[in-house]
């Protein structure tokens, strides 16, 4: 695939689609902004985690169904990514993450 394609094709999904299932690009992005900074708003000084990632990820699907609560994809992206938070936080524990 050359650049020409990958360009056309992320062209007709952003200006398709997508902005059909999750509306204007500028809220979906303010709406996951919001939701990430109330995530990461105690994390002051501390590393961003594998778990604070998926937790980001969870609430990244979440600010899109704010916006089409009808795409089945985004809910099971988001049981997806919360169950990924739960076996890492829970296989190997948060904690060890954060002292490395």
């Amino acid at each position: 695939m050359k650049k020409e394609d990958i360009l056309d094709t992320a062209k007709e999904l952003i200006a398709g689609q997508r902005a059909i299932d999750y509306g204007d690009a500028q809220d979906n992005f303010r709406c996951i902004a919001e939701s990430w900074s109330w995530w990461l708003s105690e994390k002051t000084c501390s590393p961003i985690t594998s778990d604070d990632v998926a937790m980001m990820m969870v609430l990244l699907k979440m600010a899109r169904l704010r916006s089409n609560r009808l795409h089945t994809d985004s809910y099971c992206d988001l049981v997806g990514y919360a169950a990924l938070a739960g076996e890492i936080a829970l296989g190997h524990g948060v904690q060890e993450e954060v002292e490395k």
